[in-house]
């Protein structure tokens, strides 16, 4: 009876062994960092207390290549062995943990966590090394703890064409957060979810204001509920969402675009291509200076940012956008 408990157990072991090496190298293991068999032979016999030798670990590993799994031999004494089908290099690793770190959408308790699971597709030795690099503590986030559900509800909607309902956060002077227009239902059918500067919106038709709308997903006060009598109003005809990113999002206003031109120093222009891409249309007035003819929803944060480039910036026309500039900056003087 002890001979046939010792040779299930004996057998179990013979079967997870070739489990074990495979994790073994891909977890510990990359192209600077191969293990050798000596190696491979005490982490399986000390750690998970199977017999193994030379033979048994090379005819395993021979049975992984044979099997289509991405493991490199180099022949030495003795061979050596390492993993070579990771699907991120340690650089494009660094740029997720990087966006991840930096996105105010995901708090930093959910940034920790994302980046531990974006490091495990490294390799022992990179996850030291993109470790040393991280910095989440001290960096703005959001304190919506519901980002992921509120993704998933929205996902959910978009995928089956259904309206959504939500509150919509605010602040009060002290800092504490109510619900926007005295806790009003906002009912939006969502179209798309679109990430920039470092924040997820939603975008929809919002059946509260009957027009196009956006709004960040921080700031959705609890997982949007999917309505089932709610009709879905489909998306305008005409509608382009790469045209409405680029006309709204860069200045973050509302309503329809207006075609605005603009008098600049040269010193703006990397500032402009920044703001609306290459395409944009300019013409050059003399050595230093240019024109610059852009799509906008104007708005205070279009004028803030020609504001702060001060006389190296002017609002040529139309003379509705002229006139509203200056009456911000009126009342702005006479605040002050």
């Amino acid at each position: 009876m002890a001979e046939k408990v010792d040779q299930k157990k004996r057998d179990i072991g013979n079967k997870a062994r070739m489990l074990f090496i495979y994790r073994y190298l891909t977890e510990h293991t990359d192209e600077d960092h191969p293990a050798s068999t000596n190696e491979l032979i005490e982490q399986i016999s000390s750690k998970h207390s199977i017999e193994v030798d030379r033979t048994t670990i090379g005819d395993d590993i021979n049975s992984l290549i044979n099997a289509g799994y991405d493991i490199e031999r180099i022949r030495s004494r003795p061979n050596k062995y390492y993993y070579d089908g990771r699907v991120f290099e340690t650089a494009e690793l660094k740029v997720l943990v990087d966006a991840v770190s930096s996105s105010k959408f995901i708090t930093e308790k959910s940034s920790k966590a994302l980046i531990d699971k974006i490091l495990t597709l490294a390799s022992e030795h990179d996850r030291a090394e993109l470790r040393r690099n991280i910095t989440v503590e001290g960096r703005v986030k959001s304190d919506n703890e519901k980002g992921y559900y509120i993704v998933d509800a929205v996902n959910e909607a978009i995928e089956n064409k259904k309206v959504i309902s939500f509150k919509y956060a605010d602040y009060t002077a002290a800092k504490e957060k109510i619900a926007r227009n005295c806790g009003e239902t906002y009912y939006v059918s969502p179209y798309a979810l679109v990430w920039d500067g470092d924040y997820y919106y939603l975008v929809g038709w919002c059946k509260n204001r009957d027009d196009m709308r956006h709004f960040r997903l921080d700031r959705i006060m609890q997982t949007p509920m999917i309505c089932e009598k709610e009709a879905w109003t489909a998306e305008p005809e005409g509608f382009n969402l790469s045209e409405y990113i680029r006309h709204v999002f860069r200045m973050y206003g509302s309503g329809d675009p207006v075609e605005v031109d603009l008098l600049c120093d040269r010193a703006t222009m990397k500032s402009v291509i920044d703001q609306f891409g290459m395409d944009v249309e300019t013409e050059q007035v003399d050595e230093m200076t240019f024109t610059a003819h852009v799509s906008v929803c104007p708005s205070p944060t279009f004028y803030r940012w020609v504001f702060s480039w001060s006389d190296k910036m002017k609002i040529l026309g139309p003379d509705r956008v002229v006139n509203e500039y200056r009456e911000m900056l009126r009342k702005a003087l006479e605040h002050n």
